[in-house]
This record gives C-alpha cells, sequence and structure tokens, in this order.
C-alpha cells in the first residue's frame, strides 16, 4: 500500500525546491562536463617599423654655415636611410611632401633643422598634426627664437641649443599635455661652441645616427610610456654628453647614494643632481624617486658627445 503521507512530504519538498531554483540531480542524467576556461591566445608579434624617413633643413645661408647638415644627411645615407637635405626657404613645401609621402606609404618621420630649419622641423611637425600624422623623431640644433612649441604629435623631441645665441638660442618647449619623450641641452658653457659649428659635430652625428638606427627597433609599449620625464640640462664645458631620450623615475633604496644610482646607471654626477635639482652629496631616503636619463634602447658603448672644432662665437 502506498504511503500517503510520504507522497505528501516528497511533493512538498519537490515543490520547494522548484520555487526556489534549486537544481535537482537527477540519476537518470549526466552531469556536464565543467567548463575549462582558456588562455587568451597570444598576441602576435608586432611586424617591425619601415625605415624612417629623414628631411634635413639647413638654416640661413645654409650652403655656407649649415654644411653639417650636408655631412649629416651623407652619413645617414651611408648607414642605408632616404635622407634629402633642403634650405629652409621650402619648409612648407617640402612639409606638404612629407604629408603626402606618408599617407601614400606610411613610414616613421624624422625631421633634423639647424638655425631656422630647427625652426621648420617645428613648423612641419604642426602641419602633419593638423593631418593626425605622427612625427617619430625631431632635432633642433640651435634653432631660432621664434621656433614654436612642440606639438602632441611628436614622439620624441631633442633640443641642442646655446642658450645665448643671436643667432639661434631657441629653448622650445612643448605644448601643455604633451606626453612625448623631450630632452633639452643647453651647450652655452662650452666656450669652443658656436652658432656656426653647432651642427658639425662628428659625434653629434654618430648619435643621430645611432638614435634613427633604433627607432624601428623601439617596443611599442615603450612607445606609449606615459611616465616619460622631461630632461632639461645646462651641461657643464667641457663635458661629454649623452643624447637621451627622456628621463625615468627611479626607486631610492636603503643605501643608496647619488653617487651610487650614478654608477648604476652609468650616468654622470651632473645629470641626477640638475634632474632633480639636488646636491651631488645629497643624502637620500628609501622610497623616495630619483629622476634618471634612459635611453629607450641601449645605447652603443661610450657614445658621447666629443666637443667640436674651435670656432668664433657668433
Amino acid at each position: 500500500m502506498i504511503d500517503l503521507r510520504r507522497l505528501v512530504v516528497l511533493a512538498a519538498v519537490a515543490l520547494l525546491a522548484w520555487g526556489h531554483g534549486i537544481a535537482v540531480a537527477s540519476p537518470a542524467k549526466s552531469k556536464r562536463p565543467a567548463v575549462t576556461a582558456t588562455a587568451p591566445p597570444p598576441a602576435p608579434p608586432s611586424e617591425p617599423l619601415p625605415p624612417p624617413k629623414i628631411y634635413l633643413f639647413r638654416g640661413a645661408m645654409g650652403p655656407i654655415f649649415s654644411t653639417g647638415m650636408d655631412r649629416l644627411g651623407e652619413k645617414l645615407t651611408q648607414a642605408g636611410f632616404s635622407a634629402d637635405v633642403y634650405e629652409f626657404t621650402i619648409c612648407r613645401l617640402i612639409g606638404n611632401r612629407a604629408i603626402a609621402s606618408y599617407k601614400e606609404s606610411p613610414a616613421p618621420i624624422v625631421l633634423i633643422g639647424h638655425s631656422m630649419g630647427g625652426l621648420c622641423s617645428v613648423v612641419i611637425s604642426e602641419m602633419a598634426a593638423k593631418e593626425n600624422i605622427p612625427i617619430s623623431l625631431v632635432i633642433a640644433i640651435d634653432p631660432a627664437h621664434a621656433t614654436g612649441d612642440v606639438p602632441l604629435n611628436v614622439e620624441r623631441f631633442i633640443n641642442i641649443f646655446l642658450s645665448d645665441s643671436v643667432l639661434g638660442g631657441g629653448d622650445v618647449v612643448a605644448v601643455p599635455g604633451y606626453r612625448g619623450h623631450y630632452a633639452s641641452y643647453d651647450l652655452k658653457e662650452n666656450s669652443r661652441v658656436s652658432h656656426i659649428n653647432i651642427e658639425k659635430s662628428d659625434d653629434i652625428h654618430r648619435q643621430i645616427v645611432e638614435m634613427v638606427t633604433q627607432l624601428p627597433r623601439i617596443p611599442p609599449q615603450a612607445q606609449a610610456e606615459a611616465e616619460a620625464v622631461p630632461l632639461r640640462y645646462l651641461v657643464p664645458a667641457n663635458t661629454l654628453v649623452e643624447l637621451w631620450d627622456s628621463g625615468v623615475r627611479v626607486p631610492v633604496r636603503r643605501g643608496d647614494t647619488m653617487e651610487s644610482i650614478a654608477a648604476a646607471n652609468r650616468v654622470p654626477l651632473w645629470t641626477l643632481a640638475q634632474s632633480n635639482s639636488l646636491a651631488e652629496n645629497a643624502q637620500l631616503t628609501p622610497g623616495q624617486t630619483i629622476i634618471v636619463p634612459r635611453h629607450l634602447t641601449p645605447p652603443e658603448p661610450a657614445a658621447a658627445m666629443a666637443t667640436p672644432p674651435a670656432a668664433g662665437r657668433k
């Protein structure tokens, strides 16, 4: 005989389970296999960038006073790059050509200029910004005082100048909100450097060729780094200088000193003192951060700017 009380209890339990959304396992049905989370496929390796196209610009009376641009152009060409030298007077014409060339076949753009040619490099950068075209590298060599600010589309800007120069002396800064890599080098303390020989240093040329060579090798994540600290240096007299891209913040550990941090990062002590507005023997506190100049890719050994031949300052 069927136990009516047992049937009522079982029916009540079933209704209660259904009302609360409880899944009741049935021996007649097999359980679903557990779903295993799979890791996302690795991102495909980024394709190397094509070789940059390099545009160099002389200053006023360039064939006489900006011959260093021609020599630099020859060295870049010998290194396998497309490098052409122009007068600053046709700046906007060349700017339009560079923009059209990029639209047809995108490749990193490098602009290098001396004196008014430095001003031209920034003008072309501004033209490219209006077309949403990035500029990979701009190097201004004692640009004119009237040179504008570095626009946001410039990924890397370096200014090598003489702040007391009448013919150049452009202390170029970046526009507010600039997130690229910026480094400024004032060489006014070096009595052997003048407006008409600052662009002729063979060692500056060597470092520029190395930097251009490294551009396609810079990892995309390094390109997009937000923590690029701008560098501004008054270079001590008769001092060898590396053309760093920007600075990076390094945490101070217990026992660190200004000298030990400089040695560990292979940079001159004076760069740390200037970047951080500290004395060279300043006491450091663990947890403090120190701005250290850096390259986005390792430089060649002993990269340094040699003092150019003596020339009268004009």
